[in-house]
């Protein structure tokens, strides 16, 4: 069996075929194979040396955010006349991140050695889903790469800036109910048996208010580990049957849109998906039929997947795409007759781009509502916990202040 050689990030320095200076990263087997790329390149290597690990180590999570800034940077330097190698250089660079810096100079290298952009990025699904890349390589089979850089970079600001709209929306709830978690808990097993120690010695018998809170204490007290484990068990059998079934995952997503207010951020956050998915495809040269199917991969939404896939057969079968969303009573009535304008004046990716732009405002306004919503009710909340718990601690004390 052979041995894999693993591959180094090296500096180096040199100059050009011009003469000019330089210095960057290369991966390599050694330093003898980094100065062989690099001469394939048109790069005279001075000095080339391994590159120096930081002592506690550097994160290499490349997040989605890194890529969006990194496409936006690439269509920027590409518009401004840098050629693409130098380009990847220059973001690797110029990133904090040693995870982009690793990917960059991977991808870099890849081009340099003779394969498409495309094909370079395919190398790494976990960053670049299939949507990425295709349009990446219609861009580079139209001779507009930078035009479509351009488009991706919008895209993937877009579609970024809209789930942290969404995790904001689904975060402030779940925040709500741990503080209000915590702070009962609290309240139960270090505050209440203070009281209770003094009410030992009362001697009279305590209202039934209090006896269900000094109950609650005591039981809280005594089987707290097993609550935080059964808390613990239940969050993850439920991320496991996400993950495993595909029909409780659906099910999940039925019912998440249902919810008030969430469920219509839900709804209104794929419907923009759908339109800006579809417009940017559509935009890059995509038949509409191999469109919707990187739509309904980037729906987020079952019900709004399912409806996609139906979408495109009924396109595929000779159906209007106006006329299928409606078929699939998914649909707003909004986003269906501006897509048949769309369809109708020949600027159907124009129109689904301001189908989207009106949803992505309309996920915004939602969100806002949400979070102003949402204050009064943190408030109304831990005023009615921690108030019924001060109550119900005091009732015995004002018992005997009136029978005095």
């Amino acid at each position: 069996m052979a041995t894999v050689t693993k591959e180094k990030v090296f500096e180096y320095s040199g100059s050009d075929r011009r003469g000019n200076s330089t210095k960057g990263e290369i991966r390599a087997v050694s330093s003898a194979a980094a100065k062989a790329l690099l001469n394939k390149q048109g790069i005279i290597a001075k000095k080339v040396r391994p590159k120096a690990q930081p002592l506690f180590g550097a994160s290499k999570k490349v997040t989605p955010q890194d890529i969006a800034l990194f496409t936006r940077q690439l269509s920027t330097m590409m518009k401004a006349g840098v050629p693409l190698i130098q380009s990847f250089e220059i973001v690797a660079e110029g990133s904090d991140s040693a995870g982009v810096k690793e990917l960059m100079t991977d991808v870099r290298d890849t081009v340099a050695g003779g394969e498409s952009f495309a094909n370079a990025i395919r190398k790494h699904p976990k960053y670049f889903d299939d949507l990425f890349c295709e349009l990446i390589a219609a861009g580079e089979q139209s001779g507009a790469l930078e035009t479509m850089l351009d488009r991706v970079a919008t895209y993937k600001e877009k579609s970024e800036s809209l789930k942290k709209k969404i995790k904001k929306a689904m975060t402030y709830p779940i925040a709500v109910l741990v503080i209000a978690a915590i702070v009962t808990v609290v309240l139960l097993v270090k505050v209440v048996p203070q009281f209770a120690t003094t009410f030992a010695g009362f001697g009279a018998e305590l209202p039934a208010f209090t006896l269900f809170v000094l109950g609650l204490s005591e039981t809280m007290q005594a089987n707290w580990w097993k609550m935080l484990i059964g808390i613990g068990v239940i969050g993850i059998a439920f991320k496991e049957a996400k993950s495993r079934s595909k029909a409780f995952a659906d099910g999940v997503d039925k019912f998440v849109l249902k919810i008030p207010v969430l469920g219509a951020i839900q709804e209104q956050s794929a419907i923009a998906r759908f339109a800006r998915t579809l417009s940017t495809t559509f935009a890059a040269g995509v038949p509409l039929v191999d469109a919707l199917d990187s739509v309904a991969g980037a729906a987020g939404n079952a019900v709004f997947r399912d409806a996609s896939k139906q979408v495109k057969e009924d396109v595929t079968s000779g159906i209007a795409l106006n006329v299928a969303m409606r078929q699939t009573d998914t649909f707003p009535s909004l986003a269906i007759q501006m897509t048949a304008i769309g369809e109708e004046s020949g600027a159907l990716d124009e129109m689904l781009d301001k189908v989207a732009t009106f949803y992505e405002e309309a996920v915004d306004n939602l969100v806002d509502q949400l979070t102003a919503l949402m204050e009064p009710f943190i408030m109304a909340v831990l005023g009615v916990l921690v108030g019924g718990l001060l109550i119900a601690m005091y009732l015995p004390i004002f018992s005997m202040g009136n029978a005095m």
